[in-house]
């Protein structure tokens, strides 16, 4: 797995890189330059051409769906989220390159989303067609899945240490050894790839913080709730703008540039919206922002995510949620500051919690997101900070709106991550390969006397009763014969179909356990016959629950051999 992980972490470094490149020229292409400095060059730029760019990006992407992959749309790490919990990490080429080509004209024509959640989606596909190529097992597929996204994390922050537990805390959800060996390599072959092809610098230039009192812990606390709610309103502003969208009359693939006219209205008076937003949280970071611009930018920048995702734009949440926690902690730096300036570490210092905290809530993922500001500054008093902060927002987020971003676009889809892979081990086995065939049957018109006699003989004293067309008709019990079970006067006259339990609850042939599971608890029965199909009812087997529970925890421990490596 080491030489797979080298190579792995290398493709997927490559893969950000050309993400990183690809961008730079289309952002020339559309707008005349391609530094990340946005800000400071669309100052220069006249309204018009800001205004138009992004409406041509969303044009381009409409029409890209609509004429080359209509099948597809734009991806991002929701979709690695679903597959490495759902579907053995396994992920598709051709979707890979309709992110990528998505992703690179939306932030390139000045889309309010981020690049660090391409990067991963493109880092997680090359991983998974590495993975089908070689044939590989399914739990190596997904350890390869956390290898590429591990690699695509460190490139874009060049934070090795961030990115190996970002893969684990968000996509692979385990830190076995025989993961988190392979993880660590791809992280740090895709920092040195990255090093080597940008130089060695962090993702922000930072001054150096230092926190003057621990007194200051109760305001990096109330920040924490702060960007909680911040993080709560992006979310479900991204709902809300993706409900508009879809209640209106506009096609689907002129979405897009409708969105570029409302993001680009936006950037004629705050051009801080445009793209990634790194060069606004540099100037948030180093105090060149006062405070109403950075409540205003908050707000535009909240705006014009919500609607560039919304309405169809290619693109991550990561930088945006790094900017809106910038804004957010520059304010209450601002204000924190003027109120106790003695007690106070700079503007600066609350910038970076807040974006600490801001991120985390928004990716649940508190200990990456921390780790990640730390590799950024190396100073480990503001990252004792920006930790209390990212854990205060993270559990406000969880009690208050229950998931974080990955989990409410995936619910939105109708898929839900319950159970994740367990779930999904559990499924797999169905209720015909643990049914047994030693079941007996018996006829409507037997008469009670027979059916006296077979049930002695019949598994867990209960007969399946059958009709004409040997659909089934009922079930017998002992308890079911009542006064007639040694009434021997009534033996001519009552027969089977008279005693029986008509219309019994049965279990489909292809029915996975899990279900099985569930029409036994609620039922209250012990065991059930199982139907070829709904539209035949023949008796086929009959399941016990022992058998169900047996199967289920054997489910679950081939689970957990084979995150251990013994599978």
């Amino acid at each position: 797995m080491a030489a797979l992980a080298l190579l792995v972490g290398g493709a997927a470094a490559a893969g950000a890189v050309a993400l990183r490149e690809a961008i730079a020229l289309v952002q020339w292409l559309y707008m005349g330059f391609s530094t990340e400095q946005v800000v400071s060059f669309a100052q220069d730029l006249p309204w018009w051409r800001i205004l138009i760019t992004p409406i041509l990006g969303g044009l381009t992407i409409g029409l890209f769906f609509k004429y080359v992959m209509p099948k597809s749309g734009p991806q991002a790490v929701t979709d690695v989220v679903e597959a490495a919990a759902l579907k053995d990490g396994q992920m598709t080429g051709k979707a890979g390159i309709a992110a990528f080509f998505a992703s690179v004209v939306s932030i390139g024509s000045g889309a309010s989303v981020g690049r660090e959640g391409p990067a991963v989606h493109l880092g997680a596909v090359l991983a998974s067609v590495i993975s089908k190529r070689l044939r590989l097992r399914r739990t190596n597929m997904r350890t390869l899945l956390g290898c590429g996204v591990a690699s695509a994390v460190a490139a874009s922050f060049n934070a090795p240490l961030a990115g190996a537990l970002f893969a684990h805390e968000v996509v692979v959800g385990h830190y076995a050894l025989r993961a988190f060996a392979p993880v660590v390599i791809a992280s740090v072959t895709g920092t040195l790839v990255t090093r080597s092809w940008f130089g060695d610098f962090p993702a922000f230039v930072l001054p150096i913080y230092d926190i003057r009192s621990f007194w200051e812990f109760p305001a990096f606390a109330l920040l924490g709730i702060c960007s909680a709610i911040l993080a709560i309103s992006f979310m479900k502003s991204v709902t809300i703008a993706e409900d508009v969208v879809k209640k209106t009359s506009i096609p689907v693939w002129l979405r897009p540039a409708a969105g570029g006219a409302a993001v680009g209205l936006i950037a004629i008076w705050f051009p801080h919206v445009l793209g990634v937003g790194y060069e606004t949280t540099d100037l948030a970071l180093n105090d060149r922002l006062g405070l109403w611009l950075l409540i205003a930018v908050l707000v535009a920048k909240t705006a014009a995510t919500a609607i560039s995702l919304g309405c169809g734009f290619g693109g991550g949440v990561f930088s945006p949620a790094l900017v809106m926690g910038a804004m957010l902690g520059g304010a209450f730096g601002v204000i924190a500051t003027d109120f106790f300036p003695h007690l106070s570490s700079g503007h600066g210092a609350y910038t970076l919690v807040g974006m600490g905290a801001t991120a985390s809530a928004v990716l649940g993922a508190p200990i990456s997101t921390t780790l990640i500001i730390f590799e950024m500054t190396g100073d480990y008093s503001i990252t004792i900070a920006v930790l209390v902060g990212s854990v205060i927002a993270s559990v406000v987020t969880d009690q208050f709106h229950g998931r974080s971003f990955f989990e409410m676009m995936l619910v939105r889809k109708g898929i839900s991550l319950e159970g994740g892979r367990e779930r999904r081990m559990v499924k797999s086995t169905h209720v015909r390969d643990i049914m047994k065939s030693d079941f007996v049957t018996v006829h409507t018109s037997a008469d009670i006397e027979q059916v006296r006699g077979l049930l002695c003989v019949a598994p867990h004293g209960e007969l399946f009763v059958i009709d004409d067309k040997d659909r089934l008709f009922g079930t017998i019990m002992l308890s079911d014969l009542q006064e007639v079970a040694f009434d021997h006067s009534i033996d001519g006259i009552v027969n089977a179909g008279d005693v029986a339990r008509q219309h019994p609850p049965a279990l489909c042939a292809d029915e996975d356990i899990e279900a099985a599971l569930k029409i036994m608890e609620d039922t209250g029965e012990e065991h059930l016959p199982v139907i070829a199909d709904e539209d035949s009812q023949e008796v086929v087997g009959f399941v016990h629950e022992l058998d169900v529970l047996n199967s289920y925890n054997a489910a679950l421990r081939r689970l957990r051999a084979e995150d251990k490596g013994r599978a």
